[in-house]
């Protein structure tokens, strides 16, 4: 014996298979495009007291060095998702040159060529440069306008 409501149900059960196979291959293809973008590292150390550093690398793996430039941004925010402060590049190769040679170089929208890379956070607020509170803060690195990894770190007093 058939039932009337069988055959609609199957062909709605076959859209939902369906549909979840195609937004589970949407979400693997944007983590792929967000892994060949390049990766973000856990800052170091953490907890910290007065400065970190943040490793990350630009490019996928099949970008030798050098050989693409990607627009960078690297964002620190509280809790409250306000923005806190912009790390300083550490490094000082195959980034643009800098204007003025002895001050570091903010990551807003920098462009760097693929590679590896380490930013620098002094504790401190971007606009006033008084001492950020203690607490729970969050990092999000941006290649090229798209989010490419975001951590939480622990600033200590």
């Amino acid at each position: 014996m058939v039932h009337r409501w069988a055959s609609p149900a199957l062909g709605l059960l076959a859209c939902v298979v369906t549909a979840s196979r195609a937004s589970g291959q949407v979400a693997d293809q944007r983590a792929e495009g967000s892994r060949r973008r390049g990766v973000l590292g856990q800052n170091e150390p953490n907890p910290f007291s007065r400065e970190t550093t943040i490793p990350f690398s630009v490019g996928d793996a099949g970008c030798a060095v050098g050989t693409q430039r990607h627009v960078v941004t690297l964002r620190i925010y509280n809790i409250l998702s306000q923005l806190i402060a912009i790390p300083t590049l550490a490094d000082s190769i195959a980034g643009d040159p800098p204007s003025d040679p002895g001050k570091p170089r903010e990551l807003s929208n920098l462009t760097l060529a693929c590679g590896s890379y380490t930013a620098r956070w002094d504790g401190q607020h971007a606009p006033d440069h008084r001492q950020a509170a203690p607490g729970v803060y969050m990092y999000q690195l941006l290649i090229d306008g798209h989010p490419s990894g975001m951590k939480k770190m622990l600033l200590r007093r």
